[in-house]
């Protein structure tokens, strides 16, 4: 959050227990305004190239349709080696926020079109004890100051 506000981003802060996927948010019933994500940590075939999609938490992503749309040779979940090496947190801890710790800009930040005309994004900030309600502004001056310029993508629903 320091560093958030070195960038003069300082979104509201909900404390809570910790949640590891979009169904234990459900079950904890959290009463939240604003906008749940689903973040997903993703490489390609080989290993050479990952992605974190930003997409709502319902949709079931067809990721051999993806690949297909985008040119990227089978996608796949990122095991937690990886997780850990790019964006330094464990499974359950993901959020475009965990792009401050890819400093090489690694990772590509790819956001649902359906998210398009949401706002207060739902995100970890590096634990998942605790959500911010990240403004869309906030989001794009946050992605401007870690090199990740977002690509708005239809993703494809099994």
């Amino acid at each position: 959050m320091t560093q958030l506000a070195s960038w003069q981003i300082r979104p509201p802060l909900i404390e809570h227990p910790p949640l590891f996927t979009c169904d234990e948010a459900d079950r904890l019933l959290l009463d939240r305004p604003g906008t749940r994500l689903k973040n997903l940590f993703l490489r390609d075939n080989y290993g050479r190239r990952h992605a974190l999609l930003l997409t709502p938490p319902s949709k079931q992503v067809d990721l051999k349709a993806l690949s297909i749309q985008l040119g990227w040779s089978r996608l796949g979940f990122a095991s937690t080696d990886r997780l850990q090496r790019y964006l330094g947190v464990a499974p359950g801890h993901v959020s475009v926020l965990a792009l401050v710790n890819d400093t090489e800009q690694a990772v590509e930040l790819w956001l649902d079109n359906d998210l398009r005309e949401a706002d207060d994004f739902h995100c970890h900030p590096l634990r998942n004890t605790a959500t911010v309600l990240l403004s869309k502004i906030d989001l794009l001056h946050f992605t401007e100051h870690t090199g990740h310029p977002p690509q708005w993508i239809d993703v494809p629903q099994r």
